[in-house]
């Protein structure tokens, strides 16, 4: 099979179950079994389309051999030994090019404290013997604060390593997860806060805001809120990593609630107000 896709073959999503699997097969198995094809002449090609269906099943099925896949590209079965332990199942990693590049998640409270994280990975080596198997290390990162989207940690010869080749660098790309009430840009964190229709017209609204490291964060509003209009408290977003002691800005958006009807004199006396 060298480096072909098993899930493309079974027709199924990387994260697929166990379950996935089994039906996927089993369906792709009565179509092309060799003994459902009645015409002699394409039966080399049904042989060959099962043998593919069979082994990437096998593989897939197997929860080490499809560590070792997931990890590897692909997996060799003239290999003598293999021995896969379970690994971060929170790291989805790919190689390309000689280097390991893994997704490392972080809550929005990570990045904006700073976190140390230690990840247990796999990687494939060649053994004494110069069959590949797998080993198991613990790496520390250091998370710093105000780290953002895409920033890469490399760690050098911590990747996969090949017969008679150098070991991959292996690199960890910080990914963001969603947060309930903010969002970042930049250096900026959002929020958007809904605000009675009164309230924007007069004022004298008061927000209470949990923040990132856990203080509550009182806010008052009392300008008129107009449409796309943004309150900002400096000081209060994210810290920016490359200036110890700095913090962007907390950016509140509104989302103005309408009362959903009005009577006949509510509606003159706002007229008359309003003109």
């Amino acid at each position: 099979m060298g480096v072909s896709d098993y899930y493309k073959i079974l027709k199924v999503n990387h994260d697929a179950t166990d379950e996935e699997l089994k039906k996927a097969f089993k369906k792709l198995a009565m179509k092309w079994h060799p003994d459902k094809n009645y015409d002699h002449h394409k039966k080399e090609d049904f042989e060959a389309k099962f043998k593919q269906i069979s082994e990437a099943y096998d593989v897939l099925s197997d929860p080490k051999k499809r560590q070792i896949y997931d990890f590897y590209g692909h997996y060799p079965l003239n290999s003598h030994r293999y021995n896969k332990e379970n690994g971060d199942g929170n790291v989805k990693d790919h190689e390309k090019k000689g280097v390991v590049e893994s997704s490392l998640g972080c809550t929005l409270e990570e990045l904006y404290k700073g976190c140390k994280r230690r990840l247990r990975i796999s990687r494939i080596v060649p053994d004494e013997l110069d069959n590949l198997t797998s080993i198991e290390e613990i790496l520390k990162i250091d998370i710093q604060p105000g780290w953002k989207k895409g920033t890469k940690i490399t760690f050098p010869g911590k990747g996969n390593q090949e017969n008679g080749a150098a070991p991959a660098d292996l690199i960890f790309v910080l990914d963001e997860k969603p947060h309930a009430l903010f969002k970042r840009d930049g250096n900026d964190l959002v929020t958007t806060q809904k605000i009675l229709l009164v309230d924007a017209l007069t004022g004298g609204k008061t927000l209470n805001l949990k923040t990132l490291d856990g203080r509550d964060l009182t806010v008052q509003v009392t300008e008129i809120v107009k449409p796309g209009s943004e309150l900002v408290v400096p000081n209060e977003g994210m810290p920016i990593s490359k200036e110890p002691g700095k913090k962007g800005n907390l950016r509140i958006k509104f989302n103005v609630m309408f009362p959903s009807r009005l009577t006949t004199q509510q509606k003159y006396e706002l007229k008359k107000i309003l003109e």
